[in-house]
C-alpha cells in the first residue's frame, strides 16, 4: 500500500482540493475528518462534523475511540487499497492515523502550500471564519444520510489556480456542511489548564518526585511543552524513566483535551535516592 498525505492547517483548504490531488495521483481511497471514502461512497467512519464540540470532532478525526477505529480498520482491511490518501492537519496526525490502522507512513506528503495559491488559502479560511463553512469531498447525494441537517451547499470545482496539471475532464461535486458544534458558539483551554493536566500526569508517573513547566505554547501542528523533573533514583535506566513520563503526559493531554501534542521534552534536573525521599518525608 503507497500511502499519500495532505497536510495543512485547520480551514486552509485540504478537503476542498482532495478530490482533485488523488485524481491526480490515481488514488481511489481518502481518508479524512474521521471518514474513510471510495470516491463517491463512505465506506466507514463517522465524520467529525457530526461531532457537538470541537474538542470531540478532533478525537473524531484521529480516530480515538476503539469502536470507530475498529470499524474502519476492518473496511480498510476488506478494500485492501493499493493507494491511499490521508488528510490532517499535521504531519504528527497523519503518522497517529497510520500507526493506529498499522499502515505504512506516508511516502509523500503533500501540503496544502503546494497544490493552491496564497490567495486560495486566504480565501478558504477567511470562509471558515466568518461562516464557518467546511468542505466534505463527497457529493451531496452520497452524504445526506451521513450528515442530517447539516448540508447547506453544493459546489462545482474546476480547480483552476496553481497546478499546471490539467483539471478533471468534468467538475467535482463537493458538499458544503455547516457541523453541529458550530451552533454552540467557541470555547477554549487556557494554558493555565494544558499545564495544570501535564504537571499532573507527569507527577502520577512511578519515580517523579516532582514536576514543573518551563515552557509551554501551541502552534497549527499541536501543544509544545517542556518539563523539568526531579526524579527518585532507583537504579532505573533513566531515560527509560524519562520517556514513560512524556508517553503519560501526551496520552493524558490528547484524552483529556482532545488536542494534538507536537512535543514535550522532559530534563531530568535532580536525582533524589530512596534513603533521601524517605528522610524528607519522616522529618
Amino acid at each position: 500500500m503507497k500511502v499519500y498525505a495532505l497536510v495543512g492547517p485547520s480551514g486552509t483548504g485540504k478537503s476542498h482540493r482532495a478530490s482533485l490531488l488523488a485524481y491526480q495521483k490515481g488514488i481511489n481511497y481518502i481518508i479524512d475528518d474521521g471518514l474513510f471514502i471510495k470516491k463517491n461512497t463512505i465506506l466507514a467512519g463517522i465524520s467529525a462534523k457530526r461531532e457537538k464540540t470541537r474538542m470531540a470532532a478532533t478525537k473524531r478525526a484521529i480516530f480515538l475511540d476503539p469502536e470507530h477505529a475498529s470499524s474502519v480498520e476492518e473496511k480498510l482491511k476488506e478494500a485492501q487499497p493499493d493507494k491511499i490518501l490521508i488528510v490532517g492537519i499535521s504531519k504528527h496526525m497523519i503518522m497517529r492515523i497510520c500507526e493506529r490502522f498499522n499502515i505504512p507512513h506516508p511516502e509523500e506528503i503533500i501540503h496544502i502550500e503546494d497544490i493552491a495559491t496564497p490567495q486560495q488559502i486566504a480565501q478558504a479560511m477567511e470562509s471558515r471564519e466568518k461562516e464557518n463553512r467546511h468542505v466534505v469531498p463527497l457529493p451531496t447525494f452520497a452524504i445526506e444520510k451521513h450528515f442530517p441537517g447539516l448540508v447547506i451547499d453544493s459546489i462545482r470545482s474546476f480547480f483552476l489556480g496553481k497546478d499546471t496539471v490539467p483539471p478533471p475532464p468534468k467538475p467535482m461535486e463537493q458538499s458544503i456542511v455547516r457541523p453541529l458544534y458550530s451552533t454552540l458558539g467557541n470555547f477554549f483551554l487556557s494554558e493555565n489548564v494544558v499545564e495544570q493536566i501535564a504537571l499532573y500526569a507527569a507527577q502520577k508517573q512511578e519515580g517523579v518526585i516532582k514536576a514543573r513547566k518551563t515552557s509551554l505554547y501551541t502552534s497549527n501542528s499541536g501543544t509544545n511543552i517542556n518539563l523539568d523533573i526531579t526524579l527518585k533514583y532507583e537504579n532505573q535506566y533513566i531515560p527509560d524513566q524519562l520517556k514513560g513520563v512524556q508517553e503519560r503526559v501526551k496520552d493524558e493531554l490528547e484524552r483529556l483535551t482532545g488536542s494534538q501534542v507536537s512535543s514535550i521534552n522532559v530534563t531530568a534536573r535532580h536525582l533524589s535516592s530512596i534513603h533521601q525521599h524517605t528522610a524528607k518525608k519522616s522529618g
